[in-house]
């Protein structure tokens, strides 16, 4: 049933090569009494599908080839502004949004808000997924958390991040703080706009009253006491790349910049093992982490 409450809210969905199960979440949420619902497809909706979109209501946005999540999010986030939002909850085709995340997501920024906490995005705590690894959050040190309000919620607690799947985003922070960086193209993406939001004064905040499954790559790497989400080489590259590039970002916390010295290699080396030890892998990694330090962004060359 719509909820008067979000009339202002508005869903933005991103879109890679969906199956029809994914396609037919994204219809469902067509009636629900969002500002909008928008999609982006970035890249294989076959037009049948597009089609069938269009008809349901949602706005269908694309630039005909594979732009990224970034740029994804971008133009979501600009047409959620023209359709006259002023929030913005974002899924991806994975999610599988637990009923009145939503509404409970608006209803801790309203809570933030009314502490006069500054706030950019608030997110529901990571539920576990068969078969994949579920993000974690480090807490924010020195950032105020939002008390409790009896007789259920749980305090709001500052993280340094969130994954933009499954969060709540304050179109006017975005606008003050800045669009996420297009060049990152995909990994890396949020945790730099988060650096770049707490920098700004604007916090980001884990509602753990709901939770969502997320589900990064195909299964788990483990080993060297860490796991780490199986991911596509590609995809590895550009993490590596992005990582080590924002170690010159004024904006990102000297102890994550330390803390990632010492865990990157030991990701790259778990994932080289896992790929069998062989030599292109490990090449197209060290290429990764040069690009990182020579500030080579953009799309990667590989990317499907």
């Amino acid at each position: 049933m719509p909820n008067p409450g979000l009339g202002r809210l508005a869903l933005g969905i991103t879109l890679f090569r969906p199956s029809r199960d994914q396609v037919d979440r994204v219809l469902a949420h067509a009636a629900s009494g969002f500002a909008g619902v928008i999609a982006f497809d970035d890249g294989g909706l076959p037009d049948g599908e597009a089609e069938r979109i269009a008809r349901a209501g949602v706005t269908l946005l694309s630039a005909g080839r594979n732009v990224g999540i970034a740029e994804a999010l971008n133009r979501i986030a600009a047409a959620a502004r023209a359709a006259g939002a002023d929030t913005l909850l974002l899924l991806d085709q994975d999610a599988e949004p637990p009923a009145g995340l939503a509404a409970a997501l608006h209803a801790a920024l309203a809570r933030l808000r009314a502490a006069a906490i500054p706030v950019a995005v608030v997110g529901p705590a990571p539920a576990p997924a068969a078969g994949h690894k579920a993000p974690s959050y480090p807490p924010r040190p020195g950032a105020p958390a939002c008390g409790a309000l009896p007789p259920a919620s749980s305090p709001l607690a500052p993280v340094q991040f969130l994954a933009t799947s499954g969060s709540l985003i304050d179109l006017d922070a975005l606008a003050r703080i800045g669009p996420f960086r297009a060049d990152f193209f995909i990994d890396g993406v949020e945790l730099e706009w988060c650096f770049r939001a707490w920098s700004l004064g604007l916090g980001c905040y884990l509602a753990r009253d709901v939770a969502i499954p997320h589900r990064v790559g195909g299964g788990v790497i483990r080993g060297f006491g860490i796991a780490m989400p199986r991911q596509p080489l590609f995809r590895m590259a550009t993490y590596l790349r992005n990582a080590v590039y924002a170690w010159r970002l004024p904006h990102v916390p000297l102890r994550w910049k330390l803390a990632q010295a010492a865990y990157l290699p030991l990701q790259a080396g778990l994932y080289w093992a896992d790929s069998g030890w062989r030599p292109a892998v490990l090449l197209r990694l060290l290429a990764a982490v040069r690009d990182g330090a020579l500030g080579r962004l953009g799309p990667p060359r590989d990317r499907p």
